[in-house]
């Protein structure tokens, strides 16, 4: 990676949201992911709140540390936290008969779907104009899949838009990881619903890996 993309010398240019909103509400998957995108939007001083509505994340515990994790690093930057209900049985209820579909598949459109729905629903009732997410910049992720939710959810409500900004470029995947070492995140080790995690331990128990134990890993 280039020295001058690296977090401690990258010099952040000033965003331009896409219509000049000067406030942003920003779903959020979990704070290593979305570290770098705070810390961006920070510097650009656009007035950003966090969203955190993720049901698909499983168990219970699993949820809570990604969330005060990332309510950790809001209360850091001063920005404002939204915890969304933890509606786990909607969730499995959207994504029956989609369980054994592999990542990046179908039940992950109708995973961002439903969080995204429900993270335009909530800019709509509290006047944002504009709100993005933080699934994105994972190289997990299909960018495509991500962004395609994110703009179905915006059209469901007039004025509201959805930014589909590509946060890993210009080093901002790496300076991900850089942050969440930094900070000392709390590091999942899968993507977040049983599914993932069901999957995860197969491959791990395939190639002689030791399964995930939850909550024993931070970056440092």
């Amino acid at each position: 990676m280039n020295e001058s993309l690296k977090a401690e010398h990258y010099e952040r240019p000033q965003l331009k949201t896409p219509n000049g909103e000067s406030s942003l509400l920003l779903h959020s998957c979990c704070a290593p992911c979305a570290g770098e995108i705070m810390e961006a939007v920070a510097a650009s001083e656009i007035k950003t709140t966090v969203y955190f509505y993720n049901p698909n994340i499983h168990p219970i515990q699993e949820y809570e540390l990604r969330k005060e994790e990332n309510k950790r690093y809001c209360q850091k930057l001063d920005f404002n936290f939204i915890d969304g209900d933890y509606d786990k049985d909607n969730w499995f209820k959207r994504i029956k008969g989609l369980e054994n579909e592999p990542e990046r598949g179908e039940r992950c459109t109708k995973c961002f779907d439903m969080r995204f729905e429900r993270s335009a629903l909530y800019a709509h009732e509290n006047n944002f104009s504009l709100f993005a997410t933080t699934l994105g910049i994972s190289r997990w992720k299909d960018l495509d899949q991500v962004n395609n939710s994110g703009l179905r959810a915006a059209d469901r409500y007039s004025g509201l838009n959805f930014w589909d900004f590509n946060w890993r470029k210009a080093g901002g995947s790496p300076r991900m990881i850089e942050i969440s070492k930094r900070e000392e995140f709390y590091q999942q080790e899968y993507c977040g619903c049983v599914y993932s995690l069901r999957d995860t331990n197969k491959w791990r128990k395939e190639n002689n890996r030791p399964r995930v134990i939850r909550g024993q890993k931070y970056y440092s």
